[in-house]
């Protein structure tokens, strides 16, 4: 099998700004192909993020050796998808980014060969899949309320959240989209003591969830705002692979799964299974990602119970078609073989 892979730059509508960071100008995402000797050719996109090690650059530079790997274990067979993912791994356990590609590649390369969506080799039911929420990230109060009306369509919002005008940020939300559900984010932006003092005020305005309001570490205080929360609370930054979501079994009711942190579809469905058996609800969200990065978390969605796959619907211009948002948030899935996406024309 043959990999090619490149650079391709994103802008989005409107600043991205979180709790722990301004957005940058634009994004720079890798876009993988993988090739085989039929010809057939699988997309997967990489979404690095510098929060977890990985940026373009760092992509670019592993992928050579990832191409190595996959050759090796595969054999030239993209159906070898289980020891494919153990050899991806073992070569470079802390690229997730650059790992999800390729295994998004070669999902959509089977799904191609086979003549099938992704989501039906899984025996999964569009149908079953929750509405995607939309998010509003931090900015000026009048850009936030801009932001708001342009997502008059979407039923539920993420709010980031994590500045000292929360209060005001939430009351302007509220004001514009009386009734939509709002969940809120901190991204590691609050304290303990923070979060648990905020509580009245989440509740005032009738927040859903909290999604990760502590630094990813703190588990001690991830389970103290827990057992004084009567909010759910979600990780996100605290959980990467499915290793990880034992230890987060009674501290966190929830956990957020992104397909560029945990490296591989299949790492995913890992991830959901083990949070299902330790009785934990599951989230599957994502970076600012075009169409190509969406529609592979897509093919997952009908497994969760919460869905924040708004990345495409940010960006300003979309390289990709295929399986996405609807203007309501509900999600668009392909008929088509594979992940369902083309180039935009």
């Amino acid at each position: 099998m043959k990999l090619d892979f490149e650079i391709v730059e994103l802008n989005t509508k409107h600043a991205f700004n979180i709790a722990r960071e301004k957005a940058p100008p634009s994004r720079r995402l890798v876009w993988v192909r993988i090739r085989d000797e039929d010809g057939v050719e699988g997309w997967g996109e990489a979404s690095p993020q510098p929060f977890y090690g990985e940026t373009a650059d760092t992509v670019l530079a592993v992928l050579p050796r990832l191409a190595g790997a996959l050759q090796s274990a595969s054999g030239g067979d993209p159906f070898a998808l289980e020891t494919i993912d153990e050899a991806l791994h073992h070569a470079l356990a802390h690229h997730g980014s650059a790992r999800v590609a390729i295994s998004c590649a070669l999902h959509d390369l089977i799904g191609k060969k086979l003549g099938v969506p992704v989501w039906k080799l899984w025996g999964l039911n569009p149908a079953s899949a929750p509405r995607s929420s939309f998010t509003i990230g931090i900015d000026e109060l009048d850009v936030m309320r801009t932001k708001v009306r342009e997502a008059a369509g979407y039923p539920i919002l993420k709010i980031k959240v994590g500045t000292p005008r929360d209060r005001e940020i939430l009351a302007m939300i509220r004001e514009e989209a009386p009734d939509a559900v709002i969940r809120v984010d901190a991204n590691t932006g609050w304290t303990a003591k923070q979060t648990i003092a905020a509580m009245p005020m989440l509740q005032e305005f009738g927040v859903e969830f909290v999604e990760q309001p502590l630094p990813a570490h703190d588990l001690a205080g991830l389970k103290l705002v827990r057992e004084n929360s009567p909010l759910p609370i979600i990780a996100d930054e605290s959980v990467e692979t499915a290793a990880d979501v034992a230890k987060l079994a009674g501290v966190v009711d929830g956990v957020n799964i992104k397909l560029s942190k945990c490296g591989s579809l299949r790492e995913a469905i890992r991830i959901v299974h083990a949070a299902r058996a330790h009785g934990m609800s599951v989230m599957l969200g994502c970076m600012i990602e075009s169409t190509l990065g969406i529609a592979a978390a897509i093919q997952l969605t009908p497994l969760v119970d919460y869905v924040d796959l708004d990345g495409a619907a940010l960006l300003a211009a979309d390289p990709f078609r295929g399986p996405g948002l609807e203007a309501d948030g509900t999600l668009r899935f392909n008929r088509e073989p594979g992940l369902g996406v083309t180039r935009a024309e």
